[in-house]
């Protein structure tokens, strides 16, 4: 049995604890915050709660393993998981609307002919069968397995089979996603459709490979879940199974350096100058302190922006009916695209902003009043300003009217709270891991230079978002538990 010493309490720390702890290993978790969490955090006010991480789940079977492999209890039975229809409304730059059907092909195509008109619906559900090919290609080495050594065969590959097109007289194929949007869906709302997935992850669509397609494939073939009471239960339900298997936590504790001994990690030491030994350290992959990666493996992930979120607390109810998720695409993709990702990037005057309205009791103080959530794409360490929140309310308007007159209070989230929170530099939040563009947006491997040190979470294999997160717990603990022959889930 060996000593495990955890850097953070992020939920991809937490799955790899829980993990740990039931194959046997003695595992203490070192958060420098009071809370457990990392992004997934609550914030609540006069009976209104609010998610200020994550408002939705994508793969919910990354945290159904989890429950299976480390308790009796599975998942259903510690949270209440709602699977979310429509999965998404989308309000267009033109003022066309559609309500998405969740995790259905065909009411998907029918709802864009009827909103778009024929041949959209064909075009997309054509797209979606090709995203499945990236996703068959690609789900093993960027999910479910440690990155491999010659991760340059990803780098290099592109996954998707993209339709040839005859352009300048030359027969080319789609190699970002913004060319399959021009070139297969043809449609600048379905082209919008595709790249807000994108969008989402703080991923530039002109530049992002065509093996993004995987993202809306996700979303069409697992669903979109939430959990009721808000995402933060489900950081709580994997925070009570970890103390079930006697991890130990210990808040309020920063680690401020790794201890290595003879080429191998031996323990931390704490803020203060306390020395913890352990015979295993798993980190953060942004931490600090870590040992430098050698020549040839992959690059920690660069310039990815944050987020700003904010928190209306309304007068009255939340009318039957109405979507949980509304995207409200921007008026002006090129000037946002440009404010983002330009030379120099600033907060977007109109951006895209999803607006979240969750069908949940337990988040408002009674029936005449509603909790909305705005969020938006903003770059790291962006300093936001009044009118950078207003004009969020502003465009979710377009899908919320008279939405500045029902607003009792509001609470603004920024890249600094996000920097608090979860250490990430300026706010950044991690994508997930992607195949082809010369291997920019894969993660480092979860194994180190220095033996016995791991890192799990957003920023290492197989990178940001929930399920993501949840994966990589799962691999350091096989890497552990079974050591550098760990080949991922079967």
């Amino acid at each position: 049995m060996a000593g495990i010493a955890v850097i953070g309490a992020g939920m991809g720390a937490l799955t790899a604890a829980a993990r740990l702890a039931v194959a046997g290993h003695r595992v203490t978790v070192y958060e420098r915050t009071q809370t457990y969490g990392g992004a997934v955090r609550r914030f609540e006010r006069d009976g209104f709660g609010f998610d200020t991480g994550p408002g939705l789940l994508p793969l919910p079977a990354v945290y159904r393993d989890l429950f299976v492999k480390t308790g009796k209890e599975p998942l259903e039975a510690c949270v209440e998981l709602v699977q979310v229809d429509p999965s998404a409304r989308h309000v267009f730059a033109d003022g066309t609307e559609v309500a998405l059907p969740n995790a259905s092909r065909a009411g998907v195509v029918t709802a864009l002919d009827a909103a778009l008109g024929a041949p959209a619906g064909q075009r997309w559900g054509d797209f979606l069968v090709r995203a499945r090919e990236a996703w068959d290609r690609t789900r093993r080495p960027l999910l479910e397995e440690p990155l491999w050594d010659d991760w340059s065969v990803l780098a290099a590959r592109e996954p998707y089979p993209a339709v040839p097109h005859k352009r300048l007289l030359r027969t080319r194929r789609a190699g970002t996603l913004a060319e399959v949007g021009a070139w297969e869906l043809r449609d600048p709302r379905l082209t919008a459709l595709l790249e807000g997935h994108a969008l989402a992850y703080g991923l530039d669509p002109r530049v992002t490979p065509a093996s993004a397609a995987v993202l809306p494939y996700m979303e069409h073939a697992f669903g979109t879940w939430y959990v009721r009471g808000g995402m933060r239960e489900l950081a709580r339900a994997v925070h009570e199974r970890c103390l079930a298997r006697r991890v130990e936590f210990v808040f309020g504790a920063e680690v401020t350096r790794i201890l290595e001994k003879d080429g191998r990690a031996v323990g931390v030491e704490l803020a203060g100058g306390e020395v913890r030994e352990a015979d295993f350290v798993v980190a953060p992959g942004s931490a600090g302190g870590l040992p430098a990666r050698a020549e040839g493996e992959v690059a920690p992930q660069q310039g990815l922006p944050s987020r700003l979120t904010v928190l209306l607390a309304l007068r009255g109810a939340r009318p039957e009916g109405t979507a949980h998720r509304t995207v409200v695409h921007a008026e002006d993709r090129d000037g946002e695209l440009e404010s983002l990702f330009g030379t120099a990037p600033s907060v977007p005057a109109r951006p895209t902003v999803t607006v979240l309205r969750p069908d949940d009791p337990a988040l408002v103080p009674d029936g005449s009043h509603e909790a909305v959530t705005l969020g938006a794409v903003v770059p790291a360490g962006a300093e936001i300003h009044d009118a950078h929140v207003d004009a969020l309310v502003a465009a979710a308007e377009r899908a919320v009217p008279g939405l500045r007159d029902r607003v009792l209070w509001r609470e603004v989230r920024t890249p600094a709270d996000i920097a608090r929170e979860t250490g990430a530099a300026g706010g950044a939040v991690p994508a997930p891991a992607l195949a082809a563009a010369g291997g920019r947006l894969l993660h480092p491997a979860n194994s180190t230079g220095l033996q016995g040190l791991f890192t799990v979470g957003g920023w290492s294999h197989p990178g940001g978002g929930l399920p993501h997160a949840g994966m990589s717990g799962a691999l350091v603990s096989g890497l552990i538990v079974e050591g550098p022959r760990f080949r991922g889930s079967q």
